[in-house]
């Protein structure tokens, strides 16, 4: 058995790990760290569920070894509440019920803020009408497409949709 000793930064608190070479980040954050937010849906990056912010971007944290984040900023669904107040992703889905099991929302609300953030920098998508354009519209297309990554067993699309958008300031 291989391990290594690296660091990363989780939730803003410094972590220095040793662990096996072989460790996804998913795991390393679920049972080294005790970070349980993170959910292991499929395992092999098809359902969103495990989605952390890596620097900022969004990633399946199922598909990725620990040790390649040496140095990295991790961004877990566990740091986004402030002081016992919801930020406003988790807000707007509560206010929209963009959940029903609540299996997959850590995912959900990890990508929708890393999305958030890729059209805030006006990063196009395949849907983006004007990739020129210096505003990117969220429409529910936009969104649905954007957010097409992260799976909801229980169906609540429409209401992650509208989440999103009240979120980002529009109407939802």
């Amino acid at each position: 058995m291989d391990t290594v000793t690296f660091s990363m930064t989780v939730n803003g608190r410094a972590e220095t790990l040793t662990l096996d070479t072989r460790v996804t980040l998913l795991d390393a954050l679920r049972e080294t760290l005790d970070l349980t937010g993170s959910k292991k849906g499929c395992d092999h990056g098809q359902c969103g569920a495990c989605t952390v912010l890596v620097n900022g971007r969004r990633i399946n944290s199922c598909l990725t070894l620990a040790v390649m984040h040496e140095g990295d900023e991790i961004t877990t669904i566990e740091n986004f509440a402030a002081d016992g107040e919801l930020d406003a992703l988790q807000a707007a889905f509560v206010a929209h019920d963009g959940f029903q099991c609540g299996y997959c929302t850590p995912g959900q609300i990890c990508s929708a803020a890393g999305m958030l953030r890729e059209v805030a920098e006006g990063m196009p998508s395949h849907v983006t009408v004007d990739y020129r354009a210096s505003e990117i519209a969220l429409t529910e297309e936009e969104i649905r497409e954007r957010m097409s990554g992260n799976l909801c067993r229980c169906a609540a699309y429409p209401n992650i949709v509208a989440a999103i958008r009240q979120a980002a300031g529009q109407p939802a």
